[in-house]
């Protein structure tokens, strides 16, 4: 079982790191998930890396010799590559090992069996064409939100919901939710929904890059995504997203509007004495807004912030981490922060785009 082909090595080396990221790192896993899948037909490379639920596929054009498929163990091939003087790489199958030169470096890789590489999912469906950039800021908006925490599953989903005449994301992981609406992108069909694993959605977006279209197939279990000549698939996940609309209070009695990057560059300020998971404490009034930062044995920092406040004067303390996150996201130039009481959620949005929202658990505070 031979293959044979030549390539750069800049190109060789971004698509196996881009195929890579889908790898396993998990122990216990089968050993042939730790590898990429390399198979030359005529002058297409495809490369491709999974872990069962997230495959990434990228094809890229070489000068092919023999035709053939070949597993290399992914970190130390890719390793391997990146460290090769600039120019052509030549790599070929002999026996059980992968060749690789680039005068004046040669290496020789034991290969994995190719047969145990398991035959992988695909997404069927009809396929649908996205505005690439408005996709991935929808997606940015949303991941943050979600959770990381296996134990719950269907937390560390994104759920992609028609909506209107639309499509709508939202993520939560049970102390922030984050709500962002693409109108006119009709994709699911009228009530149906699909939960997204946020890990597919965070490589989808380092992929898009600067990418003007996106392709999207929604199957019965698996969600494809292509851009460019990145492929992307992974299992939805199973089971009842949580009722989140019921947690988004009606009304808010107060309402704080100020600029966005002025408010972020105070709270990053802040935060720095906001240590051991201390929560920065937002202080409402006419006169504006207050942030205030208190660690004991550690010290304290204050700042104003110029900002129009509307309501009863109120004081409510946040995590500092999800709270950057929520202004970092928001889109446009000025942020309103809606709020109730000190317990009850606070809203962010934008104040010149509806179609995002963030909404955030107040952390209680003596």
């Amino acid at each position: 079982m031979g293959m044979k082909f030549r390539c750069e090595r800049d190109v060789l080396a971004e698509a196996l790191s881009t195929a890579g990221r889908a790898v396993t790192t998990r122990g216990g896993a089968l050993p042939v998930l730790a590898g990429v899948r390399l198979e030359l037909a005529g002058d297409q490379l495809t490369v491709t890396g999974s872990d069962l639920d997230l495959t990434i596929t990228v094809r890229i054009d070489v000068a092919g010799g023999e035709d053939g498929v070949a597993v290399i163990p992914s970190k130390l091939v890719s390793d391997v590559v990146r460290s090769l003087r600039p120019g052509a790489v030549d790599l070929s199958i002999e026996d059980a090992d992968a060749r690789i030169v680039a005068a004046p470096s040669a290496f020789s890789i034991r290969i994995i069996t190719a047969d145990e590489f398991p035959e992988l999912s695909k997404a069927d469906g009809e396929a649908v064409t996205l505005d690439a950039a408005e996709f991935r800021a929808a997606i940015d908006q949303v991941e943050k939100a979600a959770s990381s925490d296996d134990a719950r599953p269907i937390l560390t989903g994104v759920l992609m919901a028609a909506e209107g005449d639309g499509l709508r994301l939202v993520s939560t992981d049970s102390y922030r939710l984050s709500v962002r609406d693409l109108s006119g992108t009709s994709i699911l069909g009228e009530d149906q929904k699909v939960l997204v694993p946020s890990r597919a959605l965070k490589e989808l977006s380092r992929t898009i890059g600067d990418a003007e279209e996106l392709t999207l197939r929604l199957g019965e279990r698996d969600a494809g995504f292509e851009v460019g000549r990145v492929s992307i698939t992974t299992r939805l996940i199973e089971g009842e997203f949580p009722n989140y609309r019921g947690l988004i209070p009606q009304n808010h009695p107060n309402r704080l509007t100020v600029d966005r990057e002025t408010l972020l560059d105070a709270v990053r300020r802040v935060r720095l004495l906001a240590q051991e998971s201390t929560p920065i404490r937002m202080a409402m009034s006419d006169n504006g807004l207050e942030l205030v930062a208190v660690t004991q044995d550690v010290g304290q920092a204050h700042e104003s912030v110029g900002a129009e406040y509307v309501g009863t004067e109120l004081t409510v303390a946040f995590n500092p981490e999800y709270l950057i996150d929520g202004i970092e996201v928001a889109p446009g130039d000025e942020i309103t922060l809606e709020t109730v009481d000190e317990l009850k959620p606070a809203l962010l949005k934008s104040a010149d785009d509806p179609a995002f929202l963030y909404l955030l658990m107040p952390v209680r505070v003596s």
